[in-house]
């Protein structure tokens, strides 16, 4: 399921990148005449700190990259590109890397080329003037290798659509993204809280160098957001007026055409939005291509709401006379709720699972604070806390999160987490601390350690441990699946027993065994797979139908 998630994701990308030879936006780029485009000067403290003017990029002591950056747009732009150059760099290897080990056939690529030419062609028209520029700056230090298949400006405006691209394409929703509020008398101190899991996977090299950014644009409110090298677009961040926005991706229908990236309306919203109704506003004023959810936390309206968006139309979803909202990855209000791929993928998918792990978790602590709240988005459990085994992705803690993130927006807080995962620390920041503060030293961290949330025990585990070597272990087995290699029975003990509460590992070697036409060990291994709590409804089928297959067999 995951490798499909990162092939599709992979596909929808490549797809925009080599359309982009022969799109209509091929030499659109915005205008900068009115800017200064002297590129920044960067001095180099350390292999971790890096300083151009007021502007700063450095690494903390749990390993993230804490960025600041002030000006206009082809400043921010500039001086974000001047300071992650290397960074940048590395992201666009990784990206292309796995392009090629995932895409190889020269053939696929001329299909997709063919299909999607005309696809992009409004992309730029549909990124505000400001984020245009953004991107031009940060543009400029990226790579020149990758030239031939895109230039640097397209190439970074294109990375901000290929999650929406591949969405669409696919209809895809890149794993299970959670997340929840509380407020009122669900709140320890009656005040807004807000936690969530980003649980996009694309590698473990992608998620390596996470960056919280620090933004003070000339235009609209200082804010802050979780992002990677290259990424000016918003998945998870708050402003300093305690407006918060996260994104859940949501069963989609295929556009004619491209239209506003889900991560540049968000960004919008963050920087320009100080309640939740300039947040509906400004959501009215564009046209998305994909199906997300928006939750949009505020801390003068003391609560949330989702902004459910689509290709067509939008909505606004709250829990009437409640002091709390869930949201997973299917819509809840009413102009969504009863639609046909709506229930189709509360039906198939394991979203309402999560939703109601939620509220199982929710009604278990009547108030939620930060550390409770981390508590939630680490919990690796099933409903009635039953073992699901490690990276099952109807838990919360599939063990695979870029991030995991908490807000208290009328406090100015948020706590981030360190890797891996959202196991390792939750730094604090204060945004009054960083924005209002004289900033007179670049070489000391933004974080208010004093509120840090501690590391998940669970690292220290051998429950841990033996999950770590299960990935090996679990990819070793799909690439002796795909070449049909014999596998020894002592491997297969082995995988089994780094993670024996996960259906995945009785139906690989039920697989494996199918292969080899050993039925009647395919046959113990697939139903002791159904034993397990399997992810899907469509999962579940496929493994009652080899059961099916296989009694005929053995008949």
């Amino acid at each position: 399921m995951k490798n499909r998630i990162i092939y599709l994701f992979y596909i929808g990308f490549l797809g925009i990148l080599v359309s982009c030879g022969t799109a209509k936006s091929k030499n659109h780029q915005p205008d900068i005449s009115k800017f200064n485009a002297t590129k920044p000067v960067v001095t180099k403290l350390s292999d971790s700190i890096f300083i151009a003017g007021n502007n700063s990029l450095l690494k903390n002591k749990q390993g993230i990259w804490e960025l600041y950056v002030e000006g206009d747009p082809l400043e921010i732009g500039l001086n974000t590109g001047a300071l992650s150059d290397s960074l940048l760099q590395k992201q666009q290897q990784i990206f292309f890397s796995k392009i090629k080990d995932l895409v190889p056939s020269k053939f696929e690529q001329k299909m997709l080329r063919h299909f999607l030419k005309w696809y992009n062609r409004k992309l730029y028209a549909n990124v505000p003037e400001e984020y245009q520029t953004e991107i031009f700056g940060v543009s400029q230090y990226t790579s020149h290798e990758f030239d031939n298949i895109a230039p640097q400006y397209q190439r970074g405006l294109y990375l901000h659509a290929a999650h929406d691209i591949g969405h669409a394409l696919q209809d895809l929703a890149l794993v299970g993204c959670s997340s929840f509020a509380a407020w009122g008398e669900k709140s320890e101190d009656g005040n807004l809280i807000l936690g969530r899991n980003f649980d996009f996977y694309v590698s473990d090299a992608f998620a390596e160098n996470k960056i919280i950014a620090f933004i003070k644009p000339e235009q609209g409110h200082n804010f802050m957001m979780v992002s990677w090298p290259g990424m000016i677009g918003a998945v998870s961040g708050m402003n300093q007026q305690g407006l918060t926005v996260t994104i859940n991706a949501a069963k989609s229908e295929i556009p004619l055409t491209a239209k506003t990236p889900i991560s540049i309306l968000t960004r919008e919203i963050l920087q320009h939005a100080q309640n939740i109704d300039e947040a509906i506003a400004i959501a009215k004023k564009r046209s998305v291509f994909i199906s997300e959810s928006i939750m949009v936390g505020s801390a003068q309206d003391n609560k949330a709401v989702l902004i459910e968006v689509s290709p067509k139309k939008l909505d606004v979803y709250e829990v009437p006379n409640s002091n709390q909202l869930i949201c997973s990855n299917h819509f809840q209000s009413d102009a969504f709720k009863n639609e046909k791929r709506n229930l189709g993928q509360i039906a198939d998918s394991h979203s309402e699972y999560r939703f109601e792990r939620m509220q199982e978790l929710l009604s278990e602590n009547k108030k939620i604070n930060p550390e409770i709240a981390s508590e939630i988005l680490r919990n690796k459990n099933g409903l009635n806390d039953i073992p699901l085994g490690f990276g099952n992705e109807k838990a919360l803690n599939q063990l695979l999160a870029h991030h995991g993130i908490i807000f208290k927006p009328k406090e100015k807080l948020v706590w981030v987490s360190a890797n891996p995962f959202q196991l390792g620390e939750f730094v604090c920041y204060n945004l009054d601390s960083i924005f209002n503060g004289k900033k007179t030293n670049t070489t000391i961290s933004f974080e208010q350690e004093k509120l840090n949330i501690a590391k998940d025990p669970f690292i220290k585990t051998e429950a841990f441990q033996n999950f770590k070597k299960f990935k090996s272990e679990n990819h070793q087995m799909d690439l002796d699946l795909k070449n049909k290699e014999t596998i020894s029975p002592e491997f297969i003990q082995q995988y089994q027993s780094l993670n024996p509460d996960y259906w995945v590992v009785y139906y690989k070697v039920g697989l494996y065994f199918y292969q080899k036409k050993q039925f009647r060990a395919a046959q113990i291994n697939f139903e002791k797979a159904l034993t397990k709590e399997i992810t899907t409804a469509p999962e579940k089928a496929k493994i009652e139908k080899y059961l099916k297959k296989l009694k005929r067999k053995l008949q």
